[in-house]
């Protein structure tokens, strides 16, 4: 007798997946203060269906090319200092999900499920979702292979870094658009408004544990693991939307492990 049925399977591994691919982004990000960044590519990926259904493409490659558009431009502005990066940030993000939602409302005969691109639909997961997730899985791990300690100096001193001959710009450039390309795979599975919590609150939840950058590096998977299972499980169990019960879950791991007292000096 199967514990669950086939479709729950195929969402757990996705789930898992995804959990694995977002904790090496997330800790960068939270070390960079950048959850504002990943908030903005999320709104980006609504102007992504909305451009792809008005041009009738296939919906997951427009919300990639979109998003990765949109974090080439964020990178770019970014090295001019007229406007500080969270206005910039501020204004990209909103003005991204306006027109998304204006270019959604000028199609005639178009009925898209705004609440499954928000909110996600991690139990239609099928195979191709998979393979993407290993896919994404491989360029995470090839980047970080090479650039780990490159983006440890970046992120403590990035002038000295610099100094040292890091190529800053390229890391900056190659993690913001592999962050982007996360995103947009992410948005059908936990949704465009939850995917920046699965990156953000687990790697912050891993502080707690941590005293090195790797071992907040392992934290995060494990902790953004339990949350898939915890939420998945939460959703089949007691029927809860499922997208929202995955960050709940992580939400609820982040304020048990606050009660626990910081053991080390790792920040």
């Amino acid at each position: 007798m199967e514990l669950l049925p086939e479709f729950m399977l195929f969402a757990l591994l996705g789930g898992l997946g995804l959990a694995i691919i977002s904790a090496p982004l997330g800790v960068f990000m939270v070390w960079q203060r950048q959850s504002y960044f990943g908030a903005t590519l999320a709104h980006s990926a609504l102007l992504g269906i909305s451009i792809g259904l008005f041009l009738q493409v296939d919906l997951t490659l427009s919300v990639i090319f979109i998003s990765m558009l949109v974090a080439a431009s964020v990178f770019a502005l970014s090295q001019y200092k007229q406007l500080s990066s969270d206005t910039l940030l501020g204004i990209l993000a909103h003005s991204s999900l306006a027109f998304g939602l204006i270019l959604i409302s000028l199609q005639d005969n178009i009925q898209v499920d705004l609440m499954g691109y928000l909110f996600g639909d991690i139990l239609n997961i099928n195979t191709t979702d998979l393979w993407l997730i290993l896919l994404t899985s491989v360029l995470i791990l090839l980047f970080y292979l090479k650039h780990w300690q490159s983006m440890l100096n970046i992120t403590l001193n990035p002038e000295l870094a610099q100094v040292e001959g890091t190529p800053i710009k390229r890391v900056q450039l190659q993690f913001v658009l592999l962050l982007a390309f996360m995103i947009a795979l992410s948005m059908k599975i936990v949704g465009v408004l939850l995917v920046t919590s699965l990156l953000i609150i687990p790697a912050a939840a891993a502080r707690k544990l941590s005293q090195s950058p790797e071992q907040m590096l392992l934290f995060s998977i494990l902790i953004g693991c339990i949350s898939i299972v915890g939420g998945l499980m939460s959703s089949y169990y007691i029927d809860l939307p499922t997208g929202p019960a995955i960050v709940m879950m992580a939400t609820i791991l982040f304020l048990l492990l606050q009660l626990k007292p910081q053991a080390n000096s790792f920040k």
